[in-house]
């Protein structure tokens, strides 16, 4: 599919879609939970989709109603011959550990972009742990054979939070005594925030200590009905947000002000840009009110902001500095590639310097047809960019966009954004 965005204002409100980290965590946990588990505002992304076919492969009946996701499982994950993550990072890394727990081989495969995403760094993970386990060269296809034997371990938390996810699920559902996991260099600690909050929502032991180390207590499993509702997504609401500031003025719904997700953050780089926020009734509003001031940012932490803030930083008047690229290297593309090329491609003035994303703001962009580097937040990032650019911005294979947010482009035509999809691509 061919998205072509032309130069417009936008202005409205809309609901923030589903939250995909907490979708997918929630159906994992609803695997392992003996009883009947209740999902409100359940995601329909592709990678939600991924999280729901997986535990359906794994044992669990799923029922869908009007509004909810209805999961029933007895606790215990069934052996499956081939489970497939699709494109899902996530997923691959939370699941594995939760496939292990399984005595009999099971092979886990994926597509598209996660074909080329290095994962050996499970192997290091779950050798130790009893489980065998065999890779293409540490790339998927994984082959895993259980049990896996929960024990104190030190992992290294710089190669991805979602791998420390995946152990915590795995550790609590099968803990027998008190478990302790050192962690060192631990990245994308809101991630971890999200992971604990839900384990305490479904009912386990989990507490750490400054985040370099995580006590999992055993618990009486017990048959129990749970009750989960996804908040709303700050990863893509983020793009709309930028948009408000960028272009008119933008409301959203259904946001929690208070959540732990790590991209919650965009809120204080607006802020610090001078964009006018206001919360009332549960509705963010975003607006610009005056010229944008340039901005120094770590996103370390929540790399998923990169792509928006650099749309933003092109509408900031002065030099804008998002430090944390190495966290961009394994993404759906090479993240920090791919936004120097469409933004580049633009017209943009940016560098990457040492660790950073240097960009020199208030050039203006220009007409131009960019490749989506099959990248869902590649896509909506140069849809938001192309707002306010000097022409027509065409984006190809925009339909990445679904990976995450598949209502991306009827969220912003219905708030006035003009946009032309083309499925001849």
């Amino acid at each position: 599919m061919i998205a072509t965005i032309s130069p417009s204002a936008v202005n409205g409100t809309v609901q923030a879609p589903a939250g995909k980290s907490a979708m997918q965590r929630a159906c994992a946990l609803a695997l392992l939970n003996n009883g009947t588990t209740t999902i409100f505002n359940p995601g329909n992304s592709n990678d939600d989709q991924v999280a729901i076919h997986i535990i359906r492969q794994l044992g669990a009946l799923v029922n869908t109603t009007a509004d909810a996701l209805m999961v029933h499982s007895n606790g215990e994950p069934k052996p499956a011959a081939h489970i497939d993550c699709g494109e899902s990072g996530l997923s691959f890394r939370m699941f594995a550990p939760i496939v292990a727990l399984c005595a009999e081989r099971i092979t886990l495969t994926g597509s598209g972009t996660l074909l080329n995403r290095p994962m050996q760094y499970l192997e290091t993970l779950l050798l130790p742990l009893g489980v065998e386990i065999q890779s293409n060269n540490g790339y998927i296809p994984f082959k895993i054979r259980g049990p896996l034997i929960p024990a104190d371990i030190t992992m290294d938390g710089s190669m991805s939070s979602q791998y420390l996810t995946g152990i915590l699920f795995a550790f609590a559902h099968a803990a027998i005594k008190p478990l302790r996991i050192e962690v060192n260099k631990l990245t994308s600690k809101p991630y971890i925030d999200l992971s604990v909050q839900m384990l305490q929502h479904f009912g386990y032991n989990v507490q750490h200590e400054q985040y370099s180390v995580f006590n999992i207590q055993p618990v009486v499993t017990q048959k129990k009905d749970i009750i989960y509702t996804t908040e709303g997504d700050w990863s893509a609401a983020s793009f709309l947000l930028v948009a408000g500031v960028i272009a008119g003025t933008v409301s959203i719904n259904g946001l929690d002000a208070d959540s732990v997700q790590a991209d919650r953050s965009i809120i204080s780089v607006l802020e610090r840009c001078g964009a006018y926020v206001q919360w009332k009734n549960g509705v963010v509003t975003v607006s610009n009110k005056r010229s944008l001031r340039s901005f120094e940012f770590d996103a370390t932490d929540c790399p998923d902001l990169f792509p928006p803030l650099m749309a933003l930083a092109c509408y900031s008047n002065g030099q804008s500095v998002i430090s944390g690229v190495h966290r961009l290297f394994s993404k759906e593309s090479n993240r920090a590639e791919s936004l120097l090329d469409v933004f580049t491609s633009m017209g943009a003035v940016v560098k990457i310097t040492d660790d950073a994303f240097v960009v020199e703001g208030a050039h203006r962009l220009h007409a131009a047809t960019v490749s989506s580097h099959n990248d869902h937040r590649i896509v909506m990032a140069v849809a938001v960019a192309a707002l306010k650019a000097g022409g027509d911005v065409a984006i190809l294979n925009a339909s990445a966009v679904n990976k995450s947010y598949p209502a991306f482009f009827e969220a912003i035509k219905m708030l006035g954004a003009i946009v032309s999809l083309n499925n001849d691509n």
